[in-house]
């Protein structure tokens, strides 16, 4: 009885160790999709925050002094291009139009009369050019009073935005001093610090784009304004970038951006590129699973990976001839020779081909 149950046994332990071994050698375990490393250039795309700054801060004030009578605007209002602003006191600054117009009207009949007698020769030519002369000057200084009572009002230069308001109604302000400091709108730029490693390639910037909430986090092109040469006190270099207009209208002062700066150092092939899911990490090593064709069996390769060329490609630079086919998903439920089942394309439950 007990050597028939030892028996028993063995043979049952003999069948399932034959069957497991025929399991794994015959049978594929998972199925996997391919791609074939392809030959990429030393291009690379740095992502930067960055920040969105105004292009120029503007004193508005008056071209001459006087008492403030209104003021029609406050901190934070957006002001149109000619938009009316503040307006001086101008009772006297019509005083001396008027007094100016009298004496000018004044002078025009004058002169006609003495135009009668020049005429009939009873006027030298010189009191009637002295006197076409006072003529001219009066009219400079009528002139000069309408644009000083001109000047009593004061109009936005530009569209933007009021940082900031300097008096109040009823102060006295001189010529020259800033009433209002206005945020200009029309030329809103993006800033952003880049360190020494990558300003000594600043020859090498390929584009910039630019995301955030006032573009729905799409990618939106600027152009690149000019990057300081000099370092501040964290070895940083200010890099300074302009939105078309178009793109401007809908983005504010101090708004956080994402900018992200594409690269290329060369048309040589400095690697070869494959999906960033191809590369998995084991006791801190990359690896690849390269596939060997003639048994469809899976082999862990070690490779050394570069820089990130996109999103969704990662450049190895050592390791890989190019001519091999690298699984590009599923990597981390293999095994070293394992052998796998290898498919074409994604099938329609294989969202997102994973397998």
């Amino acid at each position: 009885m007990k050597k028939n149950m030892l028996l028993g046994v063995a043979v049952w332990a003999l069948f399932a160790a034959c069957t497991g071994q025929n399991a794994q050698s015959d049978e594929p375990v998972h199925s996997v999709m391919v791609v074939q490393p392809t030959g990429s250039v030393a291009e690379m795309q740095k992502t930067f925050s960055g920040i969105v700054e105004e292009g120029r801060e503007i004193g508005v004030a008056f071209k001459t002094g006087g008492q403030i009578a209104r003021i029609m605007v406050k901190e934070g209002d957006l002001v149109r291009e000619g938009q009316l602003i503040a307006v001086l006191d101008d009772k006297d600054y019509r005083l001396g139009v008027d007094a100016a117009r009298i004496q000018y009207e004044q002078m025009q009949r004058e002169l006609a009369r003495m135009k009668k007698l020049y005429d009939a020769k009873s006027l030298s030519g010189n009191d009637y050019d002295k006197a076409a002369s006072g003529l001219e000057q009066l009219k400079i200084q009528l002139q000069n009073n309408e644009n000083k009572l001109s000047y009593t009002k004061l109009y936005a230069p530009t569209s933007g935005y009021v940082q900031s308001v300097n008096f109040e109604v009823s102060e006295m302000v001189g010529a020259g001093s800033p009433v209002v400091n206005l945020l200009d709108v029309k030329q809103m730029e993006i800033t952003f610090n880049i360190p020494t490693s990558l300003y000594l390639l600043k020859d090498q910037f390929k584009a910039f784009t630019c995301s955030g909430s006032f573009s729905n986090g799409q990618p939106v092109g600027v152009k690149l304004l000019s990057i300081t040469p000099k370092a501040d006190n964290n070895q940083l270099y200010k890099v300074r970038l302009g939105l078309n207009p178009g793109d401007a209208k809908a983005i504010t002062s101090g708004m956080n951006v994402e900018v992200k700066v594409e690269m290329e150092a060369s048309g040589e092939v400095q690697g070869l590129s494959v999906p960033v899911s191809a590369v998995f990490n084991q006791d801190g090593k990359a690896y690849v699973w390269v596939l060997d064709e003639k048994n469809n069996r899976v082999n862990k390769k070690a490779v050394k990976i570069g820089a990130l060329k996109n999103e969704a490609m990662i450049i190895i630079t050592e390791g890989l001839a190019g001519n091999e086919q690298v699984v590009r998903a599923g990597v981390n439920v293999l095994q070293d020779k394992e052998k796998v089942k290898v498919i074409a394309k994604p099938s329609e439950t294989n969202v997102g081909g994973l397998i």
